[in-house]
């Protein structure tokens, strides 16, 4: 099956929520980056988050990024998305390994570190982006973006996220939701809403036997939620040999000049999805050629 995101209302317009499933978007990140469990779990949950964000975007030409920066041994963690939902990301450590928690889970909080910030740069293709940045809580991910939302946008909201890592590495099932509480939400919304989350569980465990529509139908039963909008996601990259070539022009001349005389290729890898660009001597020249002086 694949990835699909849905977003909707309950309670009337009281309630609004978003939700994901992302099983073949993190299975694909960690095939790229060749992620350990903890690198995939902790990466996963932020592609899924940040898919989510990005999709409640107004412009086509937007994106979101999401930055994590904890202090921890993973390093810091970066998921972009666009106005679709589709995604791409990496870490700096995929392949670190750490102890089991106490109950037997991926220590994800020590692996990602809490000593830092999580920062939401959120871009609409025009203009400048708006920034918004909160101090980690646990590390977790899922409680720190619910931060980012109290804080930054002053809207109170839940997430949820998971990722469940088989005993062979691959990503089993992930995926995640956001609900958020409107202006004027009445006290008996809120504590419905406080008793079903209270019980809920792990999102990982619901998606082992049904799909995410299905799991937040349950979650807000009662509440009449209705789905506006479905649609597939997944991880996808948006590079190009042009952007790299571009990439390299904004260097400078005469950096391009010396890599073009003193190396025999030049290699450019692209972060999200580990695509090597090759260009020879004779073709770094004859960008040079083509593009007039960007310094000028």
């Amino acid at each position: 099956m694949s990835d699909f995101l849905i977003r909707g209302m309950a309670a009337h317009g009281m309630v609004r929520f978003a939700a994901v499933q992302t099983c073949g978007m993190v299975e694909r990140m960690r095939q790229i980056h060749h992620t350990m469990p903890l690198a995939t779990a902790a990466l996963g949950r932020a592609l899924t988050v940040c898919s989510m964000m990005g999709d409640d975007l107004k412009s086509e030409k937007g994106s979101v990024t999401l930055q994590i920066r904890g202090g921890g041994p993973l390093g810091s963690i970066t998921a972009v998305a666009d106005s679709c939902g589709n995604t791409r990301g990496y870490l700096q450590n995929p392949a670190l390994e750490l102890p089991l928690r106490p109950d037997g889970k991926l220590d994800v909080g020590g692996g990602v570190g809490c000593d830092g910030v999580l920062t939401v740069i959120r871009d609409d293709g025009e203009g400048e982006p708006f920034s918004g940045k909160v101090e980690l809580r646990s590390g977790e991910i899922a409680e720190d973006v619910a931060a980012y939302f109290a804080e930054s946008e002053q809207i109170p909201t839940v997430c949820a996220l998971g990722v469940l890592v088989g005993r062979d590495q691959s990503v089993c099932c992930a995926g995640g939701f956001l609900i958020q509480l409107m202006p004027g939400a009445e006290e008996q919304v809120i504590d419905l809403l406080e008793q079903r989350i209270a019980a809920f569980g792990s999102v990982t465990g619901h998606l082992q036997t049904r799909d995410i529509k299905q799991v937040m139908t349950e979650l807000l039963q009662g509440l009449e939620p209705e789905i506006l909008r479905c649609h597939e996601v997944a991880y996808e990259c948006k590079c190009s040999r042009e952007k790299v070539e571009q990439a390299l022009l904004s260097m400078g001349r005469s950096e391009l000049q010396r890599l073009a005389e003193e190396q025999k290729e030049t290699r450019v890898t692209c972060q999200f999805c580990d695509t090597e660009y090759v260009f020879s001597p004779e073709q770094l020249m004859a960008l040079l050629r083509e593009q007039k002086d960007p310094e000028k």
